[in-house]
């Protein structure tokens, strides 16, 4: 059942790319996917090495330790919508925002933690998760002011 799940995120990451990251502002996009990818990666390793959280079930098993499809694909491309969807908003909306997509995402990852042999959380919570997903999120978003701000000039 789990690698079905994995595939169908594959196969939904692959049909959804070209839909999300596209032009206007093709080269911005392009950044934020894929510094969210290398962001997402470096953590998951950490996390990973440190036995925080297992992955019995992921892409590449031989090669990679960490959900690859979820680091380089999956959160990026979700990344990129949420910069859409705060695209010219200010702080307060942007931290507002930032809940609609970090607790949901907390509650999918606490039940699948539980209900499936996607991860295995050692020595983390619902609330690391959160943590980590909304520091990821602020730290893309301010990556891409600063893109903004160097294009305009």
């Amino acid at each position: 059942m789990e690698k079905l799940m994995v595939r169908g995120l594959f196969a939904l990451c692959l049909l959804g790319f070209p839909f999300v990251v596209k032009k206007p502002k093709l080269k911005e996009m392009l950044i934020i996917f894929f510094s969210k990818g290398i962001l997402s990666t470096l953590i998951d390793a950490y996390v990973v090495n440190t036995k925080r959280i297992s992955y019995p079930v992921r892409p590449f098993p031989k090669i990679f330790s960490t959900n690859i499809l979820y680091d380089m694909l999956f959160f990026p491309l979700l990344s990129v919508i949420w910069v859409k969807q705060t695209y010219n908003d200010n702080i307060p909306k942007i931290l507002l925002k930032s809940l609609t997509w970090s607790v949901p995402m907390s509650i999918f990852q606490w039940y699948f933690e539980k209900n499936s042999k996607l991860f295995n959380w050692k020595k983390w919570s619902i609330f690391h998760t959160f943590g980590s997903i909304n520091f990821t999120l602020f730290t893309i978003r301010a990556l891409h002011w600063l893109v903004k701000k160097i294009e305009e000039n």
